[in-house]
């Protein structure tokens, strides 16, 4: 989203002010000429209450207001007004019987001037249009005021967001490491020679993990890709009890982007609390990418919950998966997990949708 400057806001309403004043002022011109020519006296009659116009809008547009108004100074605000009200008003009463007596027109002047014998009424009625000149301009302020503090605000939000999203990105690069490194030490004990393949296959994962993280999004095949080289890389310490499952259906050519290590941390716990060492077990690990721009993603697992002493990472990858999704696709993600117990087996079930048109 573009935020608008404060130059840009100040050029906006110069461009503004100037094309409304250029129309009112040129209005007299196209409806006092019936047939006859323009009446100028009436032009200069009409120019002179919108001089009046402008000079109580713009005090109070460029001063008034930012002085008195916006520091609750409402009191002054009102007595001020009210007599630059009455002074403007009474200096147009006399800038109307000036222009009357110049007779611009050519035309018999009359006997008595139309409001010599009522200037009250004159003033009164014209301290009256001023006054709500004087609300219109404050209303034009406050909005143009309401307008700059909340795109502020805006851009303080985006920057504050993308503050989070950097903080919980540089948190998954040492929890995913230290997840995949526990495995290798866990290889390392018992089958040396997978523990190396598991550390060539982890250099591959570091360079996406490493520098594709970076981006607040990556073109779904890096990811799919990524995420079956982790796969491929923790099947290497499954015992033959466990069933892995994968059935992922992304186009090659899909240029549909998304999050990076989104799904991540929900595959890790797959493997750490679906997997028993003696016990059957099973893995399933589904991704689907719907024509409507829809990602689908469920992964079901046995459930062999950790003790307290055996949580590596105290949970912080589902806390991370949440608070990305609610601030990267907000109304445009659901996310459920459900444990079914069937017979003596339990079996957990992770399911996000992410919309990501």
């Amino acid at each position: 989203m573009k935020i608008k400057t404060k130059s840009s806001f100040y050029f906006d309403n110069v461009f503004i002010h100037l094309t409304v004043w250029i129309v009112i002022f040129g209005l007299p011109l196209f409806l006092t000429d019936r047939g006859q020519g323009i009446s100028w006296s009436q032009f200069w009659r009409s120019a002179s209450v919108m001089i009046a116009f402008m000079i109580v809008f713009y005090i109070n547009y460029l001063y008034l207001i930012d002085r008195f108004l916006y520091k609750q100074k409402t009191k002054e605000f009102i007595i001020i007004n009210l007599l630059l009200l009455i002074v403007v008003a009474t200096l147009m009463y006399f800038a109307h019987d000036f222009v009357m007596s110049l007779n611009l027109d050519g035309r018999p002047m009359r006997r008595r001037r139309r409001y010599q014998s009522t200037p009250y009424i004159f003033i009164g009625r014209n301290v009256f249009s001023l006054a709500l000149i004087v609300g219109l301009s404050v209303a034009i302020k406050m909005s143009a005021r309401w307008a700059r503090v909340e795109s502020e605000r805006r851009e303080l939000e985006k920057e504050k967001t993308e503050s989070e999203l950097k903080n919980l990105k540089s948190q998954i690069n040492p929890h995913f490491l230290l997840n995949t490194l526990n495995n290798i030490y866990a290889l390392i004990e018992f089958n040396p020679p997978k523990a190396q393949t598991a550390v060539e296959e982890l250099s591959k994962l570091l360079r996406h993990v490493l520098y594709d993280n970076n981006e607040t999004y990556v073109p779904l095949t890096k990811e799919v890709e990524f995420i079956k080289n982790y796969i491929e890389l923790m099947r290497i310490r499954l015992s033959k009890n466990v069933e892995l499952l994968t059935n992922i259906e992304v186009m090659p050519s899909s240029s549909t982007r998304i999050a990076p290590l989104i799904f991540i941390s929900l595959i890790e716990n797959a493997f750490k609390h679906g997997v028993s060492g003696n016990k059957k077990s099973f893995i399933d690990i589904q991704l689907k990418e719907n024509p409507n721009g829809v990602i689908e993603f469920i992964c079901k697992n046995s459930a062999f919950p950790k003790s307290e002493s055996d949580k590596s990472g105290s949970g912080i990858g589902l806390n991370q998966v949440k608070r990305r999704l609610e601030l990267l696709y907000p109304n445009q993600h659901t996310w459920t997990q459900t444990i079914v117990k069937k017979n003596d087996e339990s079996i957990f079930t992770s399911h996000i949708t992410i919309d990501t048109k």
